[in-house]
This record gives C-alpha cells, sequence and structure tokens, in this order.
C-alpha cells in the first residue's frame, strides 16, 4: 500500500476520533477519556514499518492535533508524537514484533505520551491538576480505549505496514 492510502486512511482515522468516538464513549466518562487512535497508527508505523515513518507520520498528525484541537498551544503533540514514534522505531528496529510485544509497547508508549503532555501542560500552566489525579482520571481510562483499539486492529495494519515495506524493499534491490 503507498504511502498516500495510510496518509488518507489517517485522516479519515483522524476526522473518525474526533466526531464518532466522543458520541460512543459513555456519558460519563465523556470528558475522562481522550482517544489518541492516530497516535496507536504511529506506533504500529514504528513497529511494523521504519522509524522515518513513524517521525514523519507522528509530526505531522501531532501538528494536525494541535492546530484543530488543542490550540492553546501549539507543538507538543507535534513534538512528542514524533519523537516516541522515531524512539520507537529505533529501539525495535530489528525485532520481530508479536502481538503481545506491540500491545505493551503500545500501553507503555500511550502512558508516556499523556505523561509527557501533562508535563508540558503544567510547565506552561495550562493545568493545575495534581499528576496522580490526571493518572487515574485521564490517563488509564484512556490507556484502555487506546489497547482495545490496537487489539482491533492489529492485523489489519500489521499487513498494510508490513507490505508496503517488502514492496519498498524489493524496489530499493531492482
Amino acid at each position: 500500500m503507498s504511502m498516500n492510502r495510510i496518509v488518507c486512511l489517517m485522516l479519515l482515522l483522524f476526522v473518525i476520533e474526533g466526531t464518532l468516538i466522543p458520541w460512543i464513549i459513555p456519558e460519563g466518562f465523556g470528558d475522562r477519556i481522550i482517544p489518541h487512535f492516530i497516535f496507536v497508527v504511529v506506533l504500529f508505523s514504528a513497529l511494523y514499518g521504519n522509524r522515518h515513518q513513524a517521525l514523519f507520520l507522528g509530526a505531522g498528525f501531532g501538528l494536525l492535533q494541535d492546530i484543530v484541537y488543542y490550540g492553546h498551544l501549539i507543538g507538543g503533540h507535534f513534538f512528542i508524537m514524533g519523537l516516541i514514534g522515531y524512539f520507537t522505531g529505533v529501539v525495535l528496529e530489528r525485532k520481530r514484533v508479536t502481538i503481545m510485544m506491540a500491545l505493551t509497547v503500545i500501553g507503555f508508549a500511550c502512558i508516556l505520551y499523556d505523561t509527557t503532555l501533562f508535563f508540558i501542560y503544567k510547565v506552561f500552566r495550562i493545568t493545575s491538576a495534581e499528576y496522580a489525579w490526571a493518572l487515574i482520571n485521564h490517563i488509564l481510562p484512556s490507556l484502555f480505549l487506546q489497547l482495545a483499539f490496537a487489539l482491533i486492529i492489529y492485523v489489519p495494519v500489521r499487513r498494510i505496514f508490513e507490505t508496503r515495506n517488502n514492496s519498498v524493499s524489493e524496489k530499493d534491490e531492482e
């Protein structure tokens, strides 16, 4: 699958994340659960694609999220999503990634992503909440949503990135 199709699928996922998912989340959790589906796809790109692809997808869609959803501080999602995607690709570049390893990496990366954003917001005084409160009320409930989403899309996304990686490596050999 070409990079254009991957970007189009991620744009569709971006729209779904912002429009349909808030209706699906139960009423009491609407302000507590924050979907980061684009970040999960960036991590799959790092795990089954390559680190540069994850960096560009993370930076591009992170900037899009900064502009559309989080306008009070431009650059936080841009920086963190690209950086975590890149370093995930660096750490697991030559390893065979199983489903349990992928879910573990996605879980830790989502916690790191939300924690880093929390502390960036804390430094710039956008939030005055304590970390323990944010962890219990926002980060962990959102983590379960991200892991459920990662489990649902694991097989199709893995196939998309592996076939793209194989077709790119075959073109390089020619």
